[in-house]
């Protein structure tokens, strides 16, 4: 039945893996998405490390009208401060020395379709200056020359700090904070949403076992209360690495209990028993918030803490 009720939650879901949730901030998101996707306005996504930045920026050119051309996407966390002026802006043969010939920067390269700087807060202050009036005129001037030209692109920046916060630190331009800032996207971090846990590890178990040639493994209770106790710091990401070990079988997991129920009735009992530990656990206890995850009415959620003698109060940290 838990497997039922997972696979419709898969089927029913977008194939970009932090997109997939049933919570109603992801839902949220993935309609401010497809709301966005065919407009030609800059976006800012904001999200912890993790979260799955890039395939935001990868949903919004792909159901975009643009989806035909170039995605460009550049770390600006990755690249020295001597090399990202060159790979965003390009340079004419001889603009400085070993620039033996041409080369069409990142700008040029996406002029069509979206280019995708990641890691922004991680841009140096002189290229910060540069790339303003880009996303201002739509013009690029290559280094050592005189001649601007005119690009049609997306630009789509990522983050993982506030860039106005950064802005009032001195760590960013402030002037290209507030021109980024005209639409933003907030990916909610795992823990925000922990009744998308176990749709996740559903996902990146199968995917992880298919890819190794080996057996799905079943899941017992180290890495069921592991999956919704732990607060997921490195969300998506750190999620997919533990079900990859999970399918290698290099987690250390207690088994469930040994005689499970075996007639349909009983079953049913477990199985709803577990979910409302599960949504207790996710939300520490509040009510209000597994009522809405599980979509029942007060009363009726209330009638089966009763039956299973579950007290809410049990799941409140401090």
């Amino acid at each position: 039945m838990e497997n039922r009720r997972l696979r419709a939650a898969l089927d029913g879901a977008t194939g970009d893996l932090p997109l997939l949730g049933a919570a109603p901030a992801m839902e949220r998101l993935r309609a401010q998405i497809r709301s966005l996707a065919d407009l030609d306005v800059d976006v800012l996504v904001l999200g912890e490390t993790g979260s799955g930045k890039e395939l935001v920026a990868q949903a919004l050119h792909q159901w975009g009208k643009r989806r035909q051309r170039r995605l460009v996407a550049l770390n600006c966390g990755a690249l020295p401060e001597s090399v990202i002026d060159s790979e965003l802006f390009g340079h004419e043969a001889g603009a400085f020395t070993g620039a033996a010939k041409k080369r069409v920067g990142q700008i040029e390269h996406a002029d069509g379709g979206t280019l995708f700087l990641d890691e922004i807060e991680s841009m140096p202050m002189a290229l910060q200056t540069k790339l303003l009036r880009v996303l201002e005129d739509r013009k690029v001037v290559p280094l050592g020359s005189n001649e601007a030209r005119r690009i049609d692109m997306r630009v789509i920046a990522a983050t993982k700090v506030s860039l106005n916060e950064a802005a009032k630190r001195g760590e960013f331009r402030a002037d290209l904070a507030y021109r980024l800032d005209v639409v933003t996207l907030v990916i909610p971090p795992l823990r925000e949403r922990r009744e998308d846990v176990p749709l996740l590890f559903e996902h990146f178990l199968d995917r992880a076992a298919r890819r190794h040639g080996r057996e799905r493994p079943a899941i017992g209770a180290t890495i069921r209360t592991h999956l919704m106790g732990h607060d997921w710091p490195g969300n998506v990401r750190e999620l997919a690495h533990y079900a990859e070990r999970a399918a290698l079988g290099l987690i250390a997991d207690a088994p469930g209990p040994a005689t499970p129920p075996q007639n349909l009735p009983d079953q049913v009992a477990a199985f709803e028993a577990r979910l409302l530990h599960e949504s207790l656990t996710a939300h520490q206890g509040n009510v209000a918030a597994c009522i809405e995850t599980l979509g029942l009415p007060r009363k009726t959620f209330y009638d089966k803490l009763a039956k299973y003698d579950i007290k809410p109060a049990d799941y409140r940290r401090g």
